[in-house]
């Protein structure tokens, strides 16, 4: 059974505010106070003068017990948004894994999914892991991504886009946060993504909220759990209004089992917002053990994610 057997995060020291850094793309007072006051970003995080190399080497470093396990990670998997991580030539995924002395390990990106292909690596994880049926075998999935375009900027009407890294250790057993359930559904009718038509976008907003409760749901159902089980959702960091709808279409009342500590202050991390949310909830206590909770993701393109963990 697949398990995150450490996580650690990388989050850039550097703060720019919200306002600033949207001014900086030309939008108006107006506009920029819908993502501050509906959508809930006040500020962001970046590295200007970091390389994601450098990003990723700084969040594997932090993983506990790194040394120890370093000769059992078999697979080194970065999770990306974007087809294109940095201007050629530059490999980050090759060079962290020189850095960390990890060059025995099989290395390759999954980025199809966008911000879901960090769910879906951290499944494909424990598959390749399963198969090679080695009980101290590990993988190491890194998410997060840099805003070196204006694509990975801003987010449409959704978010705005910031800096931050984990890296995630997956075991192919039963250790600390097992996964419960997994389940993922693309629509892509809506592959374009931003550069949707209108038409498109209006289907594309009539669609979100149901589809994230069926994707939440069916994974739910395969976890053998229902929505009054999960004590936590981690989420990815989108429209803070959204969510509201979410719990309501869901039958959750309670607004505290949704983490949200972490949107006003980081932006949306690309696929790494879940971890981020991961580990602050576990550092801070909302996080006990026993707990179920639910990562979700949803990628432009568009890909629905949800898996289900027990801590």
């Amino acid at each position: 059974m697949t398990s995150l057997a450490a996580v650690s995060t990388y989050l850039p020291s550097h703060r720019e505010s919200v306002h600033d850094y949207l001014r900086g793309f030309a939008m108006s007072d107006r506009e920029i106070r819908i993502y501050k006051q509906y959508y809930g970003f006040s500020e962001i995080r970046r590295d200007p003068g970091r390389t994601m190399a450098e990003q990723l080497i700084a969040a594997g470093r932090m993983l506990p017990g790194l040394d120890e396990q370093r000769e059992n990670i078999r697979y080194v998997i970065q999770a990306r948004t974007m087809q294109v991580a940095a201007p050629y030539p530059a490999d980050p995924l090759h060079e962290a894994r020189a850095a960390l002395g990890l060059t025995n390990a099989m290395a390759f990106s999954l980025s199809q999914q966008a911000c879901a292909s960090a769910l879906m690596a951290v499944e494909i994880a424990g598959r390749l892991l399963a198969e090679d049926d080695e009980p101290d075998a590990l993988a190491l999935v890194f998410v997060g991504e840099k805003t070196f375009t204006s694509d990975a900027a801003v987010l449409g009407v959704t978010a705005v886009m910031g800096e931050g890294v984990a890296a995630v250790l997956v075991r192919g057993s039963d250790v600390r946060d097992r996964v419960l359930g997994f389940a993922s559904r693309i629509h892509g009718r809506y592959h374009k993504g931003p550069r949707m038509t209108d038409e498109d976008h209006e289907e594309w907003a009539g669609l979100y909220i149901d589809a994230l409760a069926e994707v939440i749901t069916t994974a739910l159902d395969r976890a053998g759990l229902t929505a009054r089980d999960i004590d936590l959702i981690l989420p990815h960091h989108v429209n803070r209004l959204s969510w509201y709808k979410l719990l309501k279409a869901m039958g959750i009342d309670d607004k505290k089992r949704l983490y949200t500590e972490n949107l006003p202050t980081v932006g949306h991390c690309f696929g790494a917002d879940p971890f981020l949310n991961y580990q602050t909830a576990l550092a801070s206590g909302v996080l006990q053990p026993g707990d179920r909770y639910v990562m979700t993701a949803v990628g432009l393109g568009a890909t629905f994610s949800a898996m289900v963990f027990e801590h």
